[in-house]
């Protein structure tokens, strides 16, 4: 279920690191404010973007993040990426500049219209100025040869004047590139995705239903909710996880814990069929790869809520590190920096990991109970492909969800979702939501985003072509995608509250589950509750 994500990372900075981190960012914010664009910058990504592209510290990126609340703007924290700067289409940016525009506003992205304007003058003074640094570095070369072709010390005098002169015009010249394309790539890091033409305009409420599956949705019954099922038939400890960690958290006792394995073997068996190659997946990743992925901020405020949480390093040299939100994040650094050969593409992948989420926010329906919880078990499919398979490859995944969720017999529709809840990487996404009748409405189960090149772009995945274009040197990025095939609660909660067994006085006296997870369920051979299996 990719949700976006406001990231901040906390660690002092040594001295030394301190000092080199604001002289760039001085100079880069200087530079900014001279063109007119900075106080327009989208949030509090921009020193991290600063540091992104900044060539200087290409293995050391650094960026500086306010806490979430009332932290000081003077805290910084450093970040060590593996990774070359992203590396954008800034010349697609500049030819299509009220396109990017238009395609902002629609998402609403943390983007400004005047840094989006900036980026294509930027871009463009860019050109000019590496013209002229090239005419220069020419006449350098032409110098050089009168210095050699000198009669006497007169002409050689002056030759050497010109070439000093020359060589303080390309250092000046050079300095100004850089200042110049720092400045637009920050800017445009901050630029979500194009957007699919067929994709509803508008918030969550304009999700186009593509289609219905499964049985007729049971009539809401508030007897059939899944926290009364789960405390009923002792599957559910809520209580244990606060005091063991917090509201929120939660043990799985009994039929839930192994309804917790079935599923996820289930759903990877699926998966495998299908060609996936099963991993399992780091809980524990870098912060700079998460970013890349487009975990960011969706709005403009000042003093960002965090969504992740952060693991304090022991020593000032130490990778910022965090706990994964989704599988996606450590699926998607599996490839980065990487060129595969065009043949062996799509690359198919199932993911199991651990997903961990704040989720801050106020207390509401959607927090009670397993629908909304910190911590949850997480079958993730991802794929990467060409940018001329992406949109089969994407139908592939979505056949995928879908028989992964008619196995389970459960009333389910398929969303396609609106512009405003895209996030930041996402060309397309469908999401899939279960009838959940104690909750009274849908729920989101699984959800499916096609990125096209913005991931990998970041993180550098790129692909040889069998057939090279003419006259185009670099090779492709990759497109890639990511889709839920379990996320384990919230299946836990639709098969609950759709399987429960009542008597006729109302209260739960078993459980139905669909029988494709039967071989797949360890349970003993005498049942300790009502349990059937649904064929």
């Amino acid at each position: 279920m990719a949700i976006s994500q406001r990231d901040v990372w906390q660690q002092p900075w040594s001295q030394s690191w301190t000092e080199q981190f604001t002289s760039v960012a001085s100079e880069a914010s200087s530079d900014a404010e001279r063109r007119g664009y900075s106080s327009s910058m989208s949030c509090n990504l921009r020193p991290f973007c600063r540091a992104l592209t900044s060539p200087r510290y290409s293995a050391k990126n650094i960026y500086r993040r306010y806490k979430s609340g009332s932290a000081a703007p003077s805290e910084f924290t450093q970040v060590v990426s593996e990774l070359p700067p992203p590396r954008l289409d800034y010349k697609g940016i500049a030819e299509n500049v009220d396109t990017k525009i238009q395609n902002s506003l629609s998402r609403k992205a943390p983007v400004a219209k005047e840094d989006i304007e900036a980026v294509a003058r930027l871009y463009n003074e860019a050109k000019e100025v590496s013209k002229e640094l090239n005419s220069r570095r020419h006449l350098q070369s032409l110098v050089g040869e009168k210095i050699r072709k000198a009669e006497n010390d007169e002409e050689r005098t002056r030759a050497r004047t010109e070439a000093s002169t020359l060589k303080q015009d390309v250092q000046r010249l050079q300095s100004s590139l850089q200042t110049i394309e720092q400045s637009y790539q920050q800017l445009a890091l901050h630029i979500p995705n194009d957007t699919h033409p067929q994709t509803p305009l508008g918030p969550e409420p304009s999700a186009t239903v593509v289609a219905h599956y499964g049985p007729v949705p049971l009539p809401v019954d508030p007897r059939r909710d899944h926290v009364s099922i789960a405390r009923a038939l002792d599957l559910l400890d809520l209580e244990s996880g606060a005091t063991v960690t917090g509201s929120s958290w939660y043990f799985l006792k009994n039929e839930a814990a192994l309804l917790e394995m079935a599923l996820s073997n289930y759903s990877l068996s699926i998966a495998m069929k299908h060609g996936f190659t099963p991993v399992t997946t780091p809980d524990v990743i870098r912060s700079d790869i998460a970013v890349r992925c487009g975990f960011q901020p969706r709005d403009n405020t000042d003093t960002p809520v965090s969504h992740m949480y952060h693991i304090v390093p022991n020593n000032e040299s130490a990778p910022q590190l965090i706990l994964s939100g989704t599988a996606e994040i450590p699926l998607a650094g599996m490839f980065a920096n990487k060129i595969h050969p065009e043949a062996s593409l799509p690359l198919k992948y199932v993911g199991i990991g651990h997903a961990f989420r704040q989720e801050a926010g106020a207390r509401s329906a959607d927090t009670r109970g397993l629908y909304r919880v910190h911590q949850f078990t997480k079958v993730e499919l991802f794929g990467v492909s060409t940018e001329v398979q992406s949109e089969s490859l994407m139908e592939e995944l979505k056949a995928i969800q879908i028989e992964i969720l008619q196995g389970l017999k459960l009333p389910f529709r398929v969303l396609d979702m609106p512009s405003e809840e895209l996030g930041a990487s996402a060309y397309r996404k469908y999401d899939m939501e279960a009838w959940m009748p104690g909750r009274g409405t849908w729920g989101e189960v699984t959800s499916l985003s096609n990125c096209t090149d913005y991931q990998a772009r970041r993180l550098h995945i790129r692909y040889r072509p069998q057939e090279k274009k003419e006259g185009d040197s670099r090779l492709p990025f990759a497109h890639t995608l990511n889709g839920t095939g379990a996320a384990i609660p919230r299946l836990i909660v639709a098969l609950l509250e759709n399987g429960a067994i009542l008597n006729d006085g109302g209260e739960v006296c078993g459980l139905h589950l669909p029988a494709v997870l039967k071989p797949f369920f360890l349970a003993p051979l005498s049942s300790r509750i009502n349990l059937e299996w649904a064929i």
